[in-house]
């Protein structure tokens, strides 16, 4: 592990600590702590996530935001645990990951977990849907804030994205909405991503 700012040392006279996880090339919170395995500019603190979260105290993080970082880890449980420990009271996490029909996913090696609109709900109390999950026995240390489901395309297929963009509406209009499409339509009209938003209960 590298902490290249010497961020750790400064741990335990924060306020406020917000931290990015699998930032990569690019941080999206300004002013947050950028941990990722690759050293790239950005990049706050670079080694392995659960290597990281160790030095961090119990309930010492405001914030937490994933982008494009969840499939690549192989224990989705230990991480939400360890999340759950460093993370204060009513604390967001923001996690986005591809949605499973995302007809790219599977060309990329290192993905490791594939994610629905339920995913998370068999770790939180879930207000939204319809359709219950099972917690297996764990203890629910957070709250179903939200999930959208993100329909694009990139450039330079602009009339298909101005296309997806719409289905987004209406997929994202009710939960009803949401649970239909994805039982009965994600593979005619794949969705790119999924965004959760969970708080710490």
């Amino acid at each position: 592990m590298i902490d290249k700012h010497k961020v750790l040392d400064t741990i335990n006279s924060r306020t406020h600590i917000e931290l990015e996880l699998g930032c990569g090339n690019r941080k999206r919170i300004d002013n947050s702590i950028g941990i990722d395995v690759l050293d790239y500019e950005c990049v706050d603190i670079v080694g392995d996530v659960f290597d990281v979260l160790k030095h961090f105290p119990n309930s010492s993080v405001s914030a937490i935001y994933s982008y494009h970082f969840f499939e690549h880890i192989s224990d989705l449980s230990m991480l939400m645990d360890e999340l759950s420990r460093v993370l204060k009271r009513r604390a967001i996490l923001e996690i986005v990951v591809p949605h499973f029909s995302n007809p790219y996913f599977y060309s990329d090696h290192t993905h490791k977990l594939s994610f629905g609109l339920y995913t998370f709900c068999y770790f939180t109390s879930n207000p939204f849907f319809k359709r219950s999950v099972p917690s297996y026995n764990k203890e629910i240390k957070y709250q179903l804030v939200g999930v959208d489901l993100i329909f694009k395309s990139y450039p330079p297929s602009y009339f298909r994205h101005g296309i997806k963009i719409v289905i987004g509406k209406i997929v994202n209009s009710t939960n009803y909405m949401k649970e239909f499409y994805e039982e009965n339509l994600c593979y005619l009209f794949p969705c790119y991503e999924i965004k959760y938003r969970l708080r710490k209960s």
